[in-house]
């Protein structure tokens, strides 16, 4: 079941104009062409925006992503068809065999439940090709990022082109942990309707991630700072044998 914030019509729509800084996404265009990927499969696409950027490079991407709202707001975008898109997880993907599989930003740590986790790692290995790459980042525990999950942090005002003024805002609901749940608020000023999506991430330590990716065959090969956020999330490149 995909969050509001991906799932609800309306909350997709704006997705993009609320984060439209997405230069946490340049390392990993730079690992796609360092691997000279030429087929990708990107896990949690939600609106696209990375699948379109490695199309924009002649790769041939397959998106993937729960939420069927995202992916059509991902369709609707110039040069969409030039991604196979599809509304699902990789616990059940078609058969595929690409260069390199990539879970950004909160994908990885969006997938809470315990066996679906392991079934999407099973997923990754089985779509890459013998020599493939698996690429995906999470937070790492110990800076303990949801103590600034408030709405004095958050809290913000932005204009919309075709929606007008919207404020949006999140919250820390609970921490049991290895599981945080937040709940973002997004308030319309043209009709006076607020939204909540509430969200919840499980937060892994370095060593369970490393040992899931080598139970399902993956080879870790380095683990990294991510660039824009050093010292906060670690970046795992992982190799099919």
């Amino acid at each position: 079941m995909a969050d509001d914030c991906f799932g609800h019509p309306r909350l997709a729509a704006i997705y993009d104009p609320l984060d439209p800084d997405r230069s946490d996404l340049d390392a990993y265009l730079r690992m796609a062409e360092g691997f000279g990927a030429r087929q990708v499969l990107d896990i949690g696409c939600g609106t696209g925006v990375f699948a379109l950027l490695l199309a924009d490079r002649g790769i041939d991407v397959v998106g993937i992503d729960p939420a069927q709202a995202s992916v059509d707001v991902a369709r609707a975008k110039p040069g969409s068809e030039r991604v196979h898109w599809i509304c699902g997880d990789a616990t059940a993907l078609p058969s595929l065999q690409v260069d390199l599989a990539t879970m950004t930003a909160n994908v990885t740590q969006a997938i809470a439940d315990p066996d679906t986790w392991q079934k999407t790692l099973r997923g990754a290995y089985e779509a890459l090709r013998p020599g493939g790459h698996l690429v995906l980042e999470t937070r790492d525990p110990a800076r303990r990022a949801w103590e600034e999950w408030t709405r004095e942090n958050s809290y913000r005002v932005t204009e919309i082109p075709g929606v007008g003024s919207v404020e949006s805002w999140v919250q820390l609901i609970d921490v049991s942990w290895p599981l945080v749940t937040f709940r973002w608020t997004y308030a319309f000023a043209a009709d006076g309707q607020a939204l909540t999506s509430d969200s919840t991430l499980r937060f892994r330590e370095r060593e369970e991630i490393e040992t899931d990716l080598v139970t399902h065959g993956h080879v870790v090969q380095d683990i990294r700072d991510a660039p824009d956020r050093p010292g906060k999330e670690f970046v795992f490149l992982a190799r099919r044998p």
